[in-house]
């Protein structure tokens, strides 16, 4: 009798570049031609991307502290972003926006520039690798289209990867969105129904011109400062209890440090100004501020009682935003 021969499977051709394996259902086969699905697959390092959560997503690039209140406080502002490797052939311009329109992650414009939404809502726990992911897609739109989300590949570039680490970051901040339609005659109603709802919810916010990265904003009840931070967190909690407890925390009479936010690794310190304080008069109060700040930062003496009491108040009324 003859023998049988061993059956032996065709291979099939594997992708080696985990970047470039398309995204797909967690039981179909993965595109890398394992054999295996994809969740037990190339699946599990897209998994674990999307669940693992970076705390400091913006740092190491230029204006971190910014990008923050960006992300979180700031209603309606604008920064021009630039590109490590220059702009491509027929973008004139990359923008940096709180929001835009719909709630588009990106917008390629008909003249070929491209807005960035910040505060759009992300599908992995890296801002920074969400938004370039976006970014990269923006660039190479159609002109006049918009930008879908989506999940962006687990070793994708991030924002770090594509922004020159030596450019200005300088945000300007706006009384509302009409930067979303420079020629608001041809805007569709979508939008400018998009527009009177977003300029009806804003808050009115002014960054100041003295410090770096404090916005003051316009309650109905009272105004506040919101004062983006780079210290790391123990260290800038020291420091305010001390002032807190020398009685050398506020920016003026009428107002008062009442707490802090936390987002996205940073300390966000809160002060309530009452209604008639604008943000012209809060500019030397914050100036000086800061200069009781520094001196605060360099103390390594242990907290008194009195400064544990504070400490304590501070850290109670500490809110977490990310």
């Amino acid at each position: 009798m003859a023998k049988k021969r061993p059956q032996t499977k065709a291979k099939r051709p594997q992708l080696s570049d985990a970047a470039e394996i398309p995204v797909v259902g967690a039981r179909e086969p993965c595109p890398c031609g394992s054999g295996r699905r994809y969740k037990a697959c190339h699946g599990r390092a897209a998994a674990h991307a999307a669940t693992e959560l970076v705390h400091r997503p913006f740092e190491g690039l230029p204006g971190e502290c910014d990008w923050v209140a960006l992300r979180e406080l700031v209603p309606a502002a604008t920064v021009e972003l630039t590109l490590k490797d220059g702009l491509p052939e027929g973008v004139p311009s990359v923008t940096l926006a709180t929001v835009l329109p719909m709630a588009w992650p990106a917008l390629r414009r008909d003249d070929g520039s491209v807005l960035i939404g910040l505060q759009n809502d992300t599908s992995s726990g890296d801002i920074s690798r969400d938004l370039a992911d976006t970014l990269r897609r923006a660039l190479t739109a159609e002109p006049g289209t918009p930008v879908q989300g989506r999940r962006a590949p687990a070793e994708s570039p991030r924002l770090q990867d594509l922004l020159d680490p030596e450019g200005a970051f300088e945000p300007v901040v706006h009384s509302g969105f009409e930067f979303w339609v420079p020629d608001s005659e041809n805007a569709t109603p979508e939008v400018t129904a998009s527009l009177e709802r977003a300029n009806a919810a804003a808050i009115p916010t002014v960054k100041l011109t003295g410090v770096d990265s404090a916005y003051w904003c316009e309650t109905p009840e009272k105004n506040h400062l919101r004062w983006v931070m780079p210290h790391s967190e123990e260290q800038l909690l020291d420091a305010l209890a001390r002032l807190h407890a020398a009685g050398r925390s506020s920016l003026g009479e009428g107002t008062r440090l009442v707490g802090s936010f936390r987002a996205h690794g940073l300390t966000v310190p809160v002060w309530d100004l009452p209604s008639g304080v604008g943000a012209d008069d809060i500019e030397k109060p914050a100036a000086e501020f800061a200069e009781r700040l520094a001196t605060a930062l360099t103390s390594d003496a242990p907290l008194t009682t009195e400064e544990r009491r504070a400490r304590g108040g501070l850290t109670n009324r500490q809110v977490t935003l990310s």
